[in-house]
């Protein structure tokens, strides 16, 4: 799977103030059906995104059209729930590149960064400043650096760093999957298994 290479993202948030968010709720099972990756960003949080008419539900940040850009800022606790690799498919595919939050289960965390998807966790009083910052203007940016490991609250300079696994950092910086990764190494394997007969 081709993802973007990621180095740093500038951006405005999108809020989701709410704790536990389970894997279910990013992609209710119902639609995971498919046999290909298409179409799971229609779906992102189907279920708090659009009542049982169908119709968008106009509290629901990702229908405010106040909220953009391509980080996600959530309660403690992201991620939660079945190991659900579509839940990062479906954010990833809707756009977004970063999601930020005080914890997350490390399910999701794997399947995240497998797929070009960036979960930074930060302290929760970093959080609740965001939070409070986006709250006072919804255009608040954050600046996520991978290779410095930073992230840094624009309008304040507020600052953290964040851990990542070397290999997957370097994974998203370079845009690989894991295969992507293998075959960008195939002469040094092929010149390690020829010492080996």
């Amino acid at each position: 799977m081709a993802i973007d290479k990621f180095q740093t993202i500038q951006s405005a948030c999108v809020p989701l103030a709410i704790e536990n968010v389970d894997t279910d709720q990013i992609i209710p099972a119902r639609f995971l059906k498919a046999t290909e990756r298409k179409y799971f960003d229609k779906n992102l949080f189907r279920d708090w995104r659009y009542d049982n008419n169908n119709q968008p539900i106009a509290t629901f940040p990702l229908n405010n059209a106040k909220y953009n850009g391509s980080i996600i800022v959530s309660g403690k606790n992201f991620g939660s729930g079945s190991s659900r690799e579509h839940a990062a498919w479906a954010i990833y595919d809707y756009g977004f590149r970063v999601v930020i939050s005080s914890f997350f289960a490390d399910i999701f965390k794997g399947n995240a960064l497998n797929n070009g998807l960036l979960p930074v966790q930060v302290t929760p009083e970093f959080l609740e400043n965001l939070f409070a910052e986006i709250e006072n203007d919804p255009k608040t940016e954050v600046e996520v650096n991978l290779a410095k490991q930073t992230i840094i609250l624009k309008t304040t300079g507020a600052q953290e760093s964040f851990e990542i696994n070397s290999y997957k950092k370097e994974c998203l910086q370079k845009g690989f999957d894991d295969i992507d990764y293998l075959l960008s190494i195939k002469n040094k394997i092929e010149s390690y298994e020829s010492t080996r007969i």
